[in-house]
């Protein structure tokens, strides 16, 4: 007897139609996400971007940049 293994990119497919089906798109979304591990060094990002910076001043240059885009519009 022999059984046939549908190929795992047709599985996959068949599995995103019923999750979208049953929980709509944007908690399908959710629902997979989760078992994402992402990419990149979060740990060197996060010192290349903030270094020694306190909370105050990057929230300080988070408000100028705010403040400098809605003066260009």
């Amino acid at each position: 007897m022999s059984v046939y293994a549908e190929p795992l990119v047709e599985i996959n497919r068949k599995a995103f139609l019923v999750l979208y089906r049953e929980l709509g798109v944007v908690d399908a979304v959710r629902f997979l996400r989760q078992f994402t591990t992402g990419f990149g060094e979060y740990a060197e990002e996060r010192e290349a971007l903030f270094g020694g910076k306190s909370l105050a001043e990057i929230v300080d240059e988070i408000k100028r940049e705010s403040d400098s885009g809605s003066e260009s519009r």
